[in-house]
């Protein structure tokens, strides 16, 4: 009786109609190990990704083909988190992924070394959300995420991200925090006490610092101002109430489109007008001349406590 042939890679591809798949499903369709194995060779039809698993072309290999990959490794109910799933979840803040793919399995799994995945088992496998992979939510890929980094400014943009565009808040975010796995959990949580306090961006926690260490009193982050009738005139980055003084970080560098900043121009314009002494700087400034700008908010302190007080309510003065 004749041998029957192993299929070729084009009907492979047709049965399978996955780019990359493990080594069984090749077994399966009859190719032996041996076939398999030369199909892989440089030049040949496939690549080998890792210790059984195939791509079904020799092309680039790309994030998703790592993606789906350390997915078969990592076995039944394996999801992606980290920067791997926020970047599946649209997160546009979140850097692109590289290196090994962050992936969540059952506690009681295994765990395997491979090159490809950095599994992480877990007691709480969330219910995976449905993207082009199996993901989990996006708080708790932020957190993941954040807890693999050294990098404060990084988790402080992809918090704040999070808060801005809708993906999550500030309560679950620390609820999450509280819950997760204690390791690398120091950092994020730091951020998140920035964040309580009234911090959303780089710039403002930058400024935050700048001011603590200035000798000037602690001003309020994000203070909504109004006139006497409690029609809202702007919301500050930062105010002195007993000076009257607002700093306001100029966040077209970091957050706002041009037409957005015309709006910023306008609303600066009104709080003038009610009397306020406004400073602004350029996120840029803060790293690039800090003692130029300690010494500017001092003089403009100094300035405002001297005129009469600005015709404006904000929270406390309201309560």
């Amino acid at each position: 009786m004749p041998r029957r042939s192993a299929p070729s890679p084009a009907e492979v591809l047709s049965e399978l109609r996955e780019p990359v798949v493990p080594v069984r499903e090749l077994e399966r369709l009859g190719l032996d190990r041996r076939t398999i194995a030369r199909r892989c060779r440089p030049g040949g039809p496939w690549r080998s990704l890792c210790p059984g698993v195939v791509k079904l072309s020799n092309g680039p290999v790309v994030r998703d083909d790592r993606q789906r990959a350390a997915l078969i490794v990592a076995g039944p109910d394996a999801m992606l988190t980290g920067l791997d799933a926020l970047h599946l979840h649209g997160v546009r803040t979140a850097p692109s992924p590289h290196g090994p793919v962050h992936v969540l399995v059952p506690h009681d799994r295994r765990r395997g070394r491979w090159s490809v995945v950095r599994t992480e088992r877990t007691r709480r496998l969330p219910v995976p959300g449905a993207r082009r992979h199996p993901v989990a939510p996006v708080v708790r890929a932020a957190v993941d995420a954040a807890r693999c980094s050294r990098d404060r400014d990084f988790v402080r943009d992809l918090f704040a991200d999070l808060l801005q565009h809708g993906h999550g808040t500030i309560d679950e975010l620390r609820e999450e925090l509280a819950v997760c796995s204690s390791r690398g959990v120091a950092l994020p949580r730091a951020v998140l006490g920035e964040m309580t306090a009234g911090v959303r961006s780089v710039a403002e926690a930058r400024a935050r610092k700048l001011v603590l260490r200035s000798g000037l009193p602690v001003p309020r982050s994000n203070v909504r101002l109004t006139d006497r009738r409690g029609v809202l005139i702007a919301v500050v980055d930062f105010w002195w109430p007993e000076a009257g003084l607002a700093w306001e970080i100029d966040s077209i560098e970091f957050h706002l489109s041009p037409e957005d900043y015309a709006r910023t121009v306008r609303r600066r314009a009104a709080l003038s007008r009610h009397g306020v002494v406004v400073v602004q700087t350029l996120p840029s400034d803060l790293r690039r001349r800090p003692a130029e700008i300690v010494d500017e908010l001092r003089r403009c302190h100094a300035r405002a406590l001297a005129q009469p007080r600005p015709d404006v309510i904000h929270l406390d003065d309201a309560a």
